[in-house]
């Protein structure tokens, strides 16, 4: 299963790369960014590659052969913790950060860590090494506590409902699994809500994926390093794939505009044209927003 990194036309208008340039991709994922950039900043520019699954640096690792192994710097870490990263390693003179914030095709189809809903796995959901995992969220957590996730990070209209079931259904026995849960989901929603284009547990898995690797909170921290560690007139770029994280990234990026850290270049996000999203089905929720470092 390979990735397909999305709006990649965009990316590379918007980062503009140059020979000779370095650049980090904070969350690198299978590397289709990366490797283009890597193409148009030879032969000395470099990329330093952050993502903070092992599995997924390891996978790369093997893939690197040639003059792009000195030129790929992989580190597994997660990328609130960017300025550490790029001190640890002496990365210098950046002029542009990427961040696509989409888990890759790898990830939900081969992990094993119940990201999808497709598939009957362990109830994990973690890019890392956290101790905090979707099964024990599902299974010790306040059934107030389960509706609070449900509704700020899933948006999930039925949140109260689902969370009512699942506390019941946890009395008589452990919630393990995927399927156990997606089965909970069908039976706390009605009728009309499994024939819709998204399914029915989309939302509280995008939920518990959120809440298990405290993403939005690792965003914010994330962002206000990028802008620090990015030469003047360096570029970012974040690429979004719900409206919880676009607006956070909406929200800085003028935060930071109006102190004249940054220009936005984005008047509005950008999206996928008909064609990508024809050919590449999970782009069509992708949302990037772009700045310049003044």
């Amino acid at each position: 299963m390979s990735h397909t990194p999305v709006l990649q036309k965009e990316v590379l208008e918007f980062l503009s790369p140059k020979q000779n340039e370095n650049f980090i991709d904070a969350t690198i994922g299978g590397g289709g960014h990366a490797f283009e950039i890597l193409k148009r900043i030879a032969p000395n520019g470099k990329v330093l590659g952050i993502d903070a699954n092992k599995e997924t640096i390891e996978s790369l690792e093997k893939k690197l052969e040639g003059q792009i192994k000195n030129r790929l710097i992989l580190f597994c870490d997660n990328f609130s913790n960017l300025q550490d990263i790029v001190r640890k390693h002496k990365f210098d003179s950046v002029r542009g950060i990427l961040a696509d914030l989409g888990f890759s095709s790898i990830e939900l189809e081969t992990s094993g860590r119940g990201f999808s809903f497709l598939k009957d796995e362990p109830l994990d959901m973690r890019y890392g090494e956290t101790e905090l995992t979707a099964e024990k969220i599902i299974n010790d957590w306040k059934e107030e506590e389960l509706v609070d996730i449900f509704h700020e990070y899933g948006e999930e209209r039925f949140g109260r409902k689902i969370a009512e079931i699942i506390v019941a259904a946890r009395r008589i026995k452990k919630i393990s699994t995927t399927f156990d849960l997606v089965n909970i989901i069908k039976k706390a929603t009605p009728a009309f809500y499994h024939h819709r284009r998204l399914n029915p547990a989309t939302k509280v898995f995008q939920a518990l994926r959120i809440a298990v690797n405290d993403e939005l909170n690792n965003l914010s921290k994330f962002l206000s390093q990028a802008v620090d560690v990015l030469d003047k007139g360096g570029r970012l770029i974040i690429i979004s794939f719900h409206s919880l994280e676009d607006r956070i990234v909406k929200k800085i990026f003028k935060e930071k505009e109006q102190v004249n850290l940054i220009k936005i270049l984005t008047k509005k996000n950008i999206r996928p044209l008909f064609e990508e999203v024809a050919s590449n089905p999970r782009s069509r929720s992708a949302k990037l927003r772009a700045a310049i470092k003044n």
